[in-house]
């Protein structure tokens, strides 16, 4: 963890992504779990703005995204660990029988 506390923070251990608490660069970041269950390092592979999600886990092209520990959304390529998740490679559950 930073002195400046962490980068990131994900609800419960095994979510697929995690929310940044400030601006975040390429590079190594440091987050807790809300949940307790400890702490998790990440190299970021691209800019992640505040309140976005980053991903602590791989999830291939179709595959369901956990968050909270429930599957919000499913990946729409595949998305490696460090990547910035939105609306370019992911998909939101609420939504998926849209045609938006």
């Amino acid at each position: 963890m930073t002195e400046r506390g962490p980068d990131f923070l994900a609800h419960r251990e095994g979510d697929h992504v995690a929310v940044a608490v400030r601006d975040l660069s390429p590079g190594e970041v440091r987050g807790s779990y809300l949940d307790g269950s400890g702490e998790a390092g990440v190299v970021l592979n691209h800019d992640v703005p505040l309140g976005h999600k980053l991903a602590l886990a791989p999830v291939a092209s179709g595959a369901d995204v956990v968050e909270y520990g429930i599957r919000i959304g499913v990946a729409s390529k595949d998305i490696e660990v460090g990547d910035y998740v939105h609306v370019h490679n992911v998909r939101s559950a609420r939504w998926q029988n849209s045609v938006a």
